[in-house]
């Protein structure tokens, strides 16, 4: 299997903790560079991935569905040899991650659910727009998935956009596979089966302002987990990795601990 994986300069050493970072649609591993680099620096082999179409992988076929897409993650998993995995997915990545760990439970230790909810269903212009490979499917995008304090600023990078980076990422990505993504996700319904089979702890992250996986919906998932709990980050929406990274470290480090 060919797969494109970042772990952020650090060789794998064999008998430590194993993190798997998934990305939402249309975007790649770049978005987890914060919570990576700080687990690869703290004794975890962290392997943050571009699933194919996406990132360095963009030259090979998108995955049609989330159960695909959760398929190739666990021959990934078996062939990093590091044992079963804590996964950590986004958006889109949630859902490949809820269905990988209720599916193929022997490579997920923990589940940590960013952004989530069991069903994520796209609404039909923005999935028109996408089709058309229109950029105004991007403008849209992120227009909704920041909470009202990235819209201002707040990049915790000094001289960076929070908004105007996560367009520049869609942008940069094939729009067929956008519109790949996005289909998938309207297209999963079995979030809410899948998440009653899973046996694993499990951590729904959720941003207070997120208008994409509302709190509400959230809640509602991390209580269809046998063992799932729920934490919500303030003056975040969707994309609260980037948004507020040192406090989405801090609720992933409690959870991990």
């Amino acid at each position: 299997m060919r797969a494109h994986v970042s772990t952020y300069g650090k060789a794998v050493v064999h008998g430590a903790r194993a993190a798997v970072l998934v990305h939402g649609a249309g975007m790649d591993q770049s978005v987890w560079t914060l919570q990576g680099r700080y687990l690869a620096f703290h004794g975890w082999n962290a392997f943050a991935v571009d699933l194919p179409g996406h990132g360095r992988a963009r030259g090979e076929p998108a995955l049609p569905s989330i159960e695909a897409m959760a398929d190739w993650l666990a021959e990934l998993i078996a062939q990093l040899g590091t044992g079963p995995a804590t996964v950590i997915g986004h958006s889109m990545g949630a859902l490949v991650a809820l269905d990988l760990a209720a599916r193929h439970p022997k490579w997920v230790e923990k589940l940590v659910l960013v952004g989530a909810a069991a069903r994520m269903p796209v609404h039909p212009e923005l999935l028109a727009l996408a089709r058309a490979h229109d950029p105004k499917a991007v403008e849209l995008i992120c227009d909704w998935g920041f909470g009202a304090r990235a819209h201002l600023g707040g990049n915790p990078l000094p001289g960076a956009w929070l908004v105007g980076s996560a367009r520049a990422l869609l942008l940069r990505g094939d729009p067929a596979v956008l519109a790949n993504d996005l289909s998938a996700c309207d297209a999963y319904a079995e979030g809410e089966r899948r998440a009653r089979e899973i046996a694993c702890p499990a951590l729904v992250l959720a941003g207070a302002e997120d208008r994409m996986t509302p709190p509400a919906a959230g809640r509602r998932l991390a209580e269809l987990l046998r063992f799932g709990t729920y934490h919500e980050l303030a003056r975040v929406g969707h994309m609260m990795m980037v948004e507020d990274p040192e406090a989405t470290l801090a609720a992933l480090t409690r959870f991990l601990a």
